[in-house]
């Protein structure tokens, strides 16, 4: 499946949320990353159906995003923000979605679903009883009733911990091996362990689309490890955009952004994805290279 993009855009009277967006992929996971009100909830709306755009085209395989009982056919979304009912059993959850999209499932289908999602055992289980990150693994089933061809899913693992967040992201990447998952989030270590290729907005504007690789490739030279007494720390914070600090005792170890060597006994680093999109958005507020 193979979604195009062409110069979309969507405004709120005087205020443009999405600025002319240019960008397609495929099958497997990609990235949607952007600090908040970049943009990101509107856009996956707009692919949803569920908005309409303002200008511009969105295909899925040919077909336009304005079609929305062939697209709705193709896709499962999964809002950040989402609900069920509290007396219905997870079993009888995901009945009710089917017969809302007038789906038809077997017992053995709801079973062979609630599995790929590992709560097959708590399938007589009332959904008041589950877990924030459980009640996020019965939306992503949700998402999937119609076992579509496309899953599009907003901040999935926001407010999960550490646990569940990995559970959560780790099913998603399995589903990304058939389908065409898009991952939308401002959470980067999501992006950077889930996903080949990653679209990154800021205030309504594409300023990244490619691999991972290639981005992270791009912040090589500007990463510095540097450890300092407090007082020299202090001054640090105000010259350099610091990515990180661990305190011992009286001494303070920096991870920093720098176009330059920071001081003497700076070490340079290989860089993250949180380090390149840091870059990246400073470029973006600057409206230049970077000089940090």
């Amino acid at each position: 499946m193979k979604i195009e993009i062409r110069e979309l855009t969507k405004d709120y009277g005087s205020f443009r949320a999405l600025d002319k967006i240019n960008l397609s992929f495929e099958e497997g996971m990609h990235g949607l990353l952007g600090p908040n009100g970049a943009g990101k909830t509107t856009f996956i709306r707009i692919l949803s159906t569920l908005l309409p755009k303002s200008s511009g085209e969105v295909y899925y395989d040919g077909i336009s995003v304005e079609d929305k009982k062939e697209i709705r056919k193709i896709i499962g979304y999964l809002p950040q923000e989402f609900s069920f009912y509290p007396g219905f059993t997870v079993y009888e959850t995901l009945d009710y979605f089917a017969s809302l999209s007038n789906i038809k499932l077997s017992k053995k289908e709801i079973l062979d679903r609630l599995e790929m999602v590992n709560l097959q055992e708590l399938w007589r289980a009332k959904t008041k009883t589950l877990s924030g990150g459980m009640k996020r693994r019965l939306g992503i089933a949700v998402a999937m009733v119609g076992d579509p061809e496309v899953l599009i899913v907003d901040e999935p693992t926001a407010g999960l911990d550490p646990e569940e967040r990995i559970r959560v992201r780790n099913m998603l990447s399995q589903l990304g091996k058939t389908k065409t998952v898009l991952l939308s989030t401002h959470i980067v270590e999501d992006i950077a362990l889930s996903c080949k290729s990653l679209s990154i907005l800021n205030k309504g504007k594409l300023i990244y689309n490619g691999t991972v690789k290639d981005v992270i490739k791009r912040a090589e030279g500007y990463v510095w490890n540097l450890t300092l007494d407090y007082v020299e720390y202090l001054e640090y914070m105000d010259k350099y955009n610091i990515i990180s600090t661990v305190v011992d005792g009286d001494k303070v170890s920096l991870r920093l952004l720098s176009n330059e060597k920071p001081a003497i006994n700076a070490t340079g680093v290989s860089p993250t994805l949180e380090d390149a999109y840091m870059i990246l958005i400073k470029e973006a507020q600057i409206g230049c290279s970077a000089e940090f």
